[in-house]
């Protein structure tokens, strides 16, 4: 498959996947559209645990794979889900999510509500402590008409747009990390790669990774699997958009498991050598803690993945207001790249850091005699 034809159909399904509604504990929309994705394709299967987290396994060829990857995304964003009417005109909803409660009062909101859109505006907040912050719990919204529980509200921006080499979305984070996985799906199966790989898409991420969480109680995620967890972070200064996509060795809380950074590193360094279109940054991203953390914690061998991210949780900080979120394609169209060499391990992964072992070997092979030539003989 030419790789125009490939990136074009790489950034349909992002265009797709962003302009669907989501929120924690209210992604069913998505889990729709990504059981529909995997239905009309051959070597796929896919299971959902209690927790509602999906699996997807592909698997063609016959080449076994002692330690597969399985790549991971969650696939909700901060928003709000309607509990009950307040009025003829006023909506109570839940809030879900970290925005500052600044941003709240007089902005614009848009609930899905009979496969469209209505519109509304922010009325009042409800706020509480939680984890030692004052954080938003509930609002009022203005809204035309009714809105049943439980629908989704999000802010009022549009459905994705292209400017430039950016696409700006109101769920950029992280719709554009499980678009990559899927965009990752459908290349290894139209290019007919020989793989075992996972996909695992969470639930509920923004409020504290607890799809993540329960995915490891679970033992959603075959032990023998090493994990690589794909976010979209905060554009930092040392890590800007354009300049790829980015190993993170780390977030705010955690390390990751270093023998799995060295291999997407070695995998990276080795794809770069081959397309002279694929480039990336190795950072620690501490801008904030992702899943990975949780699945080192939990006992996974894990590392991360992201695409540094502008207007975080839709926060223009240096304008005051809210805004699209917004990422660069390029580092899309890499991540996915490097998404399709991580499933069909051109090296297996050992649990060990062979770039590194072999480094010191060749040093210690180097300066073995001379170091002990050189030793002086105590008097």
């Amino acid at each position: 498959m030419p790789q125009k034809t490939a990136t074009n159909m790489s950034r349909k399904i992002l265009h797709d996947a962003m302009s669907i509604p989501t929120a924690p504990f209210a992604e069913h929309l998505v889990v729709e559209h990504i059981e529909q994705f995997c239905d009309r394709r051959k070597h796929v299967t896919l299971t959902r645990d209690a927790a509602g987290n999906m699996l997807v396994r592909v698997k063609q060829g016959n080449r076994k794979i002692a330690r597969p990857v399985c790549i991971t995304a969650h696939l909700d964003h901060p928003g709000f889900v309607a509990d009950k009417m307040a009025g003829k005109d006023r909506v109570r909803a839940f809030w879900r999510g970290g925005v500052p409660k600044e941003y709240f009062v007089g902005s614009r909101v848009r609930f899905w509500v009979d496969d469209k859109w209505m519109r509304g505006r922010v009325k009042s907040i409800k706020t509480v402590m939680r984890n030692g912050q004052r954080r938003v719990d509930t609002a009022v919204i203005n809204v035309p008409r009714e809105v049943p529980p439980g629908s989704i509200g999000m802010w009022d921006f549009g459905d994705p747009t292209v400017r430039g080499s950016r696409i700006y979305a109101r769920d950029c984070d992280d719709m554009a990390g499980a678009s990559a996985m899927l965009a990752c799906i459908d290349q290894l199966l139209r290019r007919r790669h020989s793989c075992d790989a996972y996909f695992l898409f969470t639930r509920a991420e923004e409020v504290g990774f607890i799809g993540a969480i329960a995915a490891c109680r679970l033992k959603t995620i075959p032990k023998k699997c090493f994990i690589v967890a794909m976010e979209t972070s905060s554009e930092l200064p040392h890590a800007q958009m354009g300049d790829g996509p980015i190993l993170r060795v780390g977030d705010r809380a955690s390390a990751f498991t270093p023998q799995v950074t060295a291999y997407c590193h070695r995998i990276a360094r080795e794809l770069a050598q081959a397309d002279k279109r694929f480039k990336f940054q190795r950072k620690l991203m501490d801008g904030g803690t992702c899943e990975s953390s949780a699945y080192c914690t939990l006992g996974y061998e894990a590392t991360g993945l992201c695409v540094a991210l502008g207007n975080y949780h839709n926060v223009n900080r240096k304008r005051g207001t809210l805004g699209p979120e917004y990422i660069d394609l390029d580092d899309y169209d890499n991540v996915v790249k490097w998404f399709v060499e991580l499933a069909r391990a051109p090296h297996p992964y050992t649990g060990k850091d062979e770039t590194l072992i072999k480094q010191i070997s060749d040093l210690e092979k180097t300066y073995k005699t001379l170091l002990r030539a050189t030793v002086r003989k105590a008097k």
